[in-house]
């Protein structure tokens, strides 16, 4: 059972906190849930002691003889502030404790994790940015807002992600263990790119190319990134899964979709991680109308071409565009996986790890877990044994981030918003 503590600021959005209060509860953890004093004026006190079971103050003068404002950051394995306006961004970022969420904040001593909700305009505003790279820079993890429907009629990016997704990744980063606030997670400060899903090559307006990708082991790559502090990017084709909390999600389609949006978005990138099941071939010409079988039931022959090699050109292209240190991450999904074909597959396409891992016949596509053998661009060979997709991709990362370059402290280098 973690201690958790769940701070509410004054947004629309604190209505859901009470359902991700509730997960949290169901789980186990014991939660203190400290609300801002304007964030009563959404949801009052008795809703969160009663969902809580635990007493609901905003002051530190409540049970000052305890020192809550000092204790409860003390003792908490996990610290949420969900929803996290502008203003709370803007006090926890200058140090500012005049309230007991905020003192709080300074004193914990485990990992801090923001789930901001605002308007578009206020998330985007560059003193937001300011902010939120500061908070990042020490190492708490600050989640990517979701991309929808606001308060009245707006819609845009501001949304707080869904409680389910959140719960997920507070879950992920109690189970990380990651420390000390002032530790900063393996990936803080750090641009990931990751694939996910299966690309479809149209044949006509009802029929295409495609295969079984789920996307649910390029979702957990994403998942584990953003429980690590990394700024996230996730180039989704064709996945019917929730949206993970805390990412950029960009939505595709065919190859020529994913090559566009996966070399736009790599320059900025300190680690690729391509996950995707990319269609070889497509078809060569499209038809506008259903294709029919003809009087002998004898289908006409469909022409094909290659599709762009993504993973080839992402290695090829990062010498000129990208970061010297950037580190791409390849995946090799075969029936009948042999090694010395997957080395020489890793020398093509010039990737520095390269995920080897059987599929069919109930295995990879679809299932809950997986394994796999990482390729190394230096000859070793690193096994995963069998288990869940979510601690593959935590595997992975660990090799990941072994191999960025450090700073001049001995610690990882955060490429910080120029």
């Amino acid at each position: 059972m973690a201690r958790v503590v769940l701070g509410v600021s004054a947004g629309i959005a604190a209505y859901k906190a009470c359902e991700l209060l509730r997960l949290l509860k169901e789980a186990g953890h014991r939660v203190r849930v400290i609300p801002t004093p304007d964030a009563l004026r959404f949801v009052g006190e008795p809703t969160w002691a009663a969902l809580s079971g635990e007493p609901v103050t905003t002051d530190v003068w409540t049970g000052v003889a305890e020192v809550p404002h000092v204790r409860l950051g003390q003792t908490a394995d996990l610290v949420l502030v969900a929803p996290a306006t502008a203003d709370l961004l803007a006090r926890a970022a200058a140090g500012q404790s005049g309230d007991l969420l905020t003192a709080t904040l300074l004193t914990a001593r485990c990992p801090v994790m923001y789930a901001p909700a605002m308007h578009t305009e206020m998330w985007e505003h560059p003193a937001t940015a300011h902010n939120v790279a500061t908070l990042r820079q020490r190492g708490a993890i600050v989640v990517e807002p979701g991309v929808g429907r606001l308060t009245g009629a707006d819609s845009g990016r501001g949304r707080l992600p869904e409680p389910s997704e959140l719960f997920a990744l507070a879950e992920k980063v109690l189970s990380r263990g990651t420390g000390r606030f002032f530790a900063s997670p393996a990936l803080a400060g750090r641009r990931v790119l990751v694939s996910a899903g299966g690309t479809r090559e149209e044949l006509d307006p009802v029929r295409f190319l495609g295969n079984w990708s789920t996307g649910r082991q390029g979702y957990a790559f994403a998942r584990s990134a953003a429980a690590l502090g990394a700024d996230v990017t996730l180039v989704a084709a064709n996945v019917e899964l929730p949206e993970p909390a805390g990412v950029k999600l960009v939505r595709v389609v065919s190859a020529r979709e994913l090559h566009a949006a996966m070399l736009a978005a790599a320059p900025s990138a300190d680690a690729i991680v391509m996950t995707a099941a990319v269609a070889d071939f497509r078809p060569v010409n499209r038809s506008g109308q259903k294709i029919k079988k003809d009087g002998a039931g004898v289908p006409e022959p469909i022409e094909l071409a290659q599709n762009p090699d993504i993973l080839a050109d992402l290695s090829a292209r990062r010498a000129e565009h990208g970061p010297a240190a950037q580190v791409v991450v390849g995946f090799a999904a075969e029936t009948d996986p042999d090694l010395d074909v997957a080395r020489a597959k890793l020398a093509r396409k010039g990737c520095d790890l390269l995920v080897l891992n059987q599929v069919g016949n109930g295995l990879g596509f679809a299932a809950e877990d997986n394994e796999a053998l990482v390729l190394a661009a230096d000859g070793t060979v690193t096994p995963i044994q069998r288990r869940s997709k979510d601690a593959l991709a935590d595997f992975v990362w660990d090799l990941v981030a072994a191999r960025l370059p450090l700073d001049s402290r001995g610690h990882m280098a955060n490429r910080m918003e120029k």
